[in-house]
């Protein structure tokens, strides 16, 4: 599968305004970019490695196993149009520079997924996100995303959104243009996923155990091809679709 074309041009217009445009070589595979940040960005890197391996598995789409740090600040966001962004703890405050180019590159088609390591709610990284995100969009708030969003069947039939917690039984969403440019979950989703050095699970998810990772793993993957493909239709056709892939 590939990257919409109408979001894969808007994504390059923006490299152009920057002064950074250059050819897509790799605009249909999933490189997993991670926001760097002042305070802990890279505690979920095994998690999103683990996501690559499940997505060439799974799906079709090429991928690069390596996570990618990235500054909000710089001009190379608009080549990846996937990020991560993950914290225990509060999140630092965003610079200036920082709101502006996130806000330019998710107008411009991006997208940013959210995730508590922490499963703060209220506080930590849930109070410190919500914070920056209403700076960098301040007329897109997050909001519950319904069961019959697509992002609950862009690949897999889901009907919830656990992690290595379930705290919150949903995903929450900003939109622009009825787009969903953020996801955010506080149920720590690639915290399910993540290995330690020995490469054994890092940490039960509770309270479902391996099936609740399983359900985690193909969460990530809906948000994934959500974010890099084709628009999803909520129609018969492509209920059917997804139907053939099930079986």
């Amino acid at each position: 599968m590939t990257m919409d074309l109408s979001r894969r041009a808007l994504l390059l217009s923006a490299a152009t305004l920057s002064g950074l445009a250059r050819a897509f070589g790799d605009s249909s595979k999933f490189i997993p970019a991670v926001v760097k940040h002042a305070g802990r960005w890279d505690g979920r890197s095994s998690g999103l490695r683990r996501l690559a391996w499940e997505l060439q598995g799974r799906t079709s789409i090429e991928v690069s196993l390596e996570a990618r740090p990235i500054g909000l600040d710089s001009p190379k966001l608009f080549d990846f149009p996937f990020l991560y962004l993950s914290g225990e703890g509060e999140l630092p405050p965003l610079t200036g520079p920082e709101v502006e180019n996130l806000r330019r590159y998710l107008t411009f088609g991006g997208f940013l997924f959210a995730d508590a390591s922490d499963g703060s709610d209220g506080t930590g990284f849930d109070a410190s996100f919500r914070r920056e995100l209403s700076r960098v969009l301040p007329q897109s708030p997050l909001a519950p995303l319904p069961s019959s969003h697509v992002v609950f069947k862009s690949f897999f039939l889901l009907d919830s959104a656990p992690g290595r917690f379930l705290d919150k039984p949903f995903l929450e969403g900003a939109q622009i243009n009825k787009r969903a440019v953020v996801m955010y979950s506080q149920n720590d989703v690639l915290g399910a996923l993540n290995r330690d050095e020995a490469g054994t699970w890092e940490y039960e998810p509770s309270p479902g155990g391996a099936k609740q990772r399983e359900v985690a793993t193909r969460l990530a993957i809906n948000i994934v091809m959500y974010a890099m493909c084709l628009d999803y239709k909520d129609d018969a056709v492509h209920i059917k679709e997804i139907m053939k892939r099930r079986h």
